[in-house]
């Protein structure tokens, strides 16, 4: 699922297509199956033309959600049924997505411009939980607070445990463990990390993952918070308070 951030890299090797020059955070959004969601997209009048939405699941190729001009925006291929909807608010473009399932978990992005140069306006991590699944685990994250100084590591972890210790089963099969951090105000949030691999200990019947970060200055600071994709639902952990200290 979120792990399709690290795609942003194929797109942008295609020519004439620039990025920012800064490196940004994507925003994560967490809805239920069933709910509805608006996308938005800033026209930005320096941008002549072209618009586009794409969808980026993790594991599979790039998906055209829609494309038009400024004046006139469609849906595309698979999307272009009722469920999906594009249409211009003001200065916003929106990408409405109705009675949303499972499959509709992934990465979106906006892209707006010229034949000549084009560049990603937004971007969107959209988690989709599946209140119907009932879930017997749970995640502990430690340590509860930490004070690192500018250029130290840390470690962060995050324990997905099962609620019945006498339950018997190892790891889920089939989930994914992404790390993002909720900045302090002016200094931004989103996603920071991905990873699908497994930490399968099944004697503890848990599955143990590690963040490792080097904190940099006071702008790494913030809560730093796991979140575990399985069985239809995303878990979060507690968040980890990460302050810097210059003793």
């Amino acid at each position: 699922m979120i792990g399709g951030l690290a795609a942003l890299t194929l797109l942008s090797s295609l020519s004439l297509i620039q990025t920012a020059e800064v490196l940004q955070q994507i925003p994560l959004t967490v809805v239920v199956v069933g709910d509805n969601l608006n996308l938005t997209c800033p026209l930005i009048k320096e941008h002549a033309g072209l618009i586009y939405w794409y969808k980026l699941k993790f594991g599979y190729m790039v998906q055209t959600v829609a494309a038009g001009t400024f004046d006139k925006i469609a849906l595309k291929g698979q999307f272009d049924n009722p469920r999906f909807k594009v249409s211009k608010i003001g200065d916003l473009y929106s990408l409405r997505i109705r009675n949303i399932s499972k499959e509709d978990e992934a990465t979106y992005f906006c892209q707006a411009g010229s034949a000549y140069v084009m560049n990603f306006t937004t971007g969107t991590v959209l988690a989709v939980n599946d209140p119907k699944k009932q879930m017997h685990v749970y995640v502990k994250q430690s340590p509860e607070t930490a004070s690192v100084q500018p250029g130290d590591p840390m470690t962060l972890q995050c324990s997905l445990l099962y609620k019945n210790k006498e339950t018997r089963v190892q790891c889920p099969g089939e989930h994914s463990v992404h790390w993002f951090r909720a900045g302090l105000e002016g200094s931004g949030s989103g996603v920071i990390y991905t990873n699908s691999s497994r930490g399968n200990e099944p004697k503890k019947r848990s599955c143990v993952y590690s963040l490792s970060k080097t904190i940099q200055d006071s702008s790494d600071s913030g809560t730093y918070y796991c979140a575990v994709v399985t069985c239809g639902q995303i878990l979060f952990g507690e968040g980890t308070k990460v302050e810097t200290s210059m003793f």
